[in-house]
């Protein structure tokens, strides 16, 4: 990493944190068009030719969301009429499914995703969304929420089934998580704990992704030790919300409080649709499992990482339905 990347990186770091600190409408809406631009040169990569294409796409959706939600803040701060602030907060929301890539508004992520590193996958799938959910969370008390909550569950899920490049099945994976954060926003305000979790799960996947340089699944060849295909297949896993892997834990915290709010049927949606995701992760799964491998079938203790994993997305859960975290 050179200077000016690390220059990009302190600038968008810090114009999340204006943004989740700021107590004025304009303060979060400049704290992301920050984060917008020094993201951009983050993005870009001089061995792939599509990054570019990529930034374009980014920069094109990311200000067409940032106008309407700069006019709808307008809207609220000169407005006295209570149903033109209503609809002003049902216009940023629709801005902020645009910003994160939420259906109906996806159709810009997965090809972004296509076209990019592991690491800007990363960022984007986890710290670029900070800042929207968290002003997300201020205006959720609309209804039409449930709206794209339900959209995001059945795009996500069918979306996904006959990719075959682990990047946009990594964006479909983000729009599930997406709604069922959107979910816990409605019911709680503790989204924050599901996104700190699916912040730990994207940077193990992403790390090994990018370690085995795996970007297609038509990829997977015999150089990938049967440790690094054991915690993959957790990972996914764990990914998909398969208990007692940890990606779980937050799904079983929005399931309870969608029981303690009698949400019986949009509960049943959701973990219908989320059976349905799993199907693509178990593709991924049965690709690395029954390819052929080479190298030794006996577990090397050496990979700490691959063990470390392992580690967290077992025994976590355990630990903590034990109630010794």
């Amino acid at each position: 990493m050179n200077l000016n990347k690390l220059t990009f990186m302190i600038i968008m770091m810090m114009s999340t944190v204006m943004t989740l600190s700021s107590s004025s409408w304009l303060g979060m809406w400049m704290g992301l068009e920050m984060n917008l631009m020094s993201f951009i040169p983050l993005m870009y990569n001089q061995n792939n030719l599509k990054s570019s294409q990529a930034m374009m796409i980014y920069f094109l959706t990311q200000s067409i969301s940032s106008m309407i939600m700069l006019f709808s803040m307008i809207s609220i701060m000169m407005m006295s009429s209570t149903l033109i602030k209503e609809m002003a907060k049902i216009s940023i929301m629709i801005s902020i499914m645009i910003k994160i890539g939420m259906p109906p508004f996806h159709s810009w992520m997965p090809e972004v995703m296509g076209a990019l590193a592991w690491m800007p996958i990363f960022m984007l799938s986890t710290w670029q969304k900070m800042g929207p959910l968290f002003i997300l969370s201020t205006v959720i008390s609309s209804p039409t929420i449930y709206l794209f909550i339900i959209s995001g569950s059945l795009i996500s899920a069918i979306g996904g089934i006959n990719v075959t490049s682990t990047r946009k099945i990594m964006a479909y994976s983000s729009m599930s998580h997406l709604s069922w954060m959107s979910m816990l926003m409605t019911t709680s305000m503790n989204w924050y704990k599901y996104m700190m979790m699916y912040s730990m799960m994207m940077s193990m996947m992403c790390y090994n992704f990018h370690n085995y340089n795996f970007y297609f699944m038509n990829q997977i060849n015999s150089k990938i030790p049967i440790m690094g295909k054991m915690s993959m297949s957790i990972m996914l896993l764990s990914l998909g919300g398969m208990p007692p892997m940890l990606g779980f834990l937050p799904k079983w915290m929005v399931i309870q409080t969608m029981l303690y709010n009698n949400m019986y049927l949009l509960m049943m949606f959701m973990l219908l649709m989320s059976l349905i995701t799993l199907f693509y992760y178990m593709r991924l799964i049965s690709s690395l499992m029954l390819s052929f491998s080479s190298t030794s079938k006996m577990i090397n203790t050496k990979n700490n990482y691959t063990t470390l994993t392992m580690m967290i997305n077992l025994m976590l859960p355990l630990f903590s339905v034990m109630n010794i975290i």
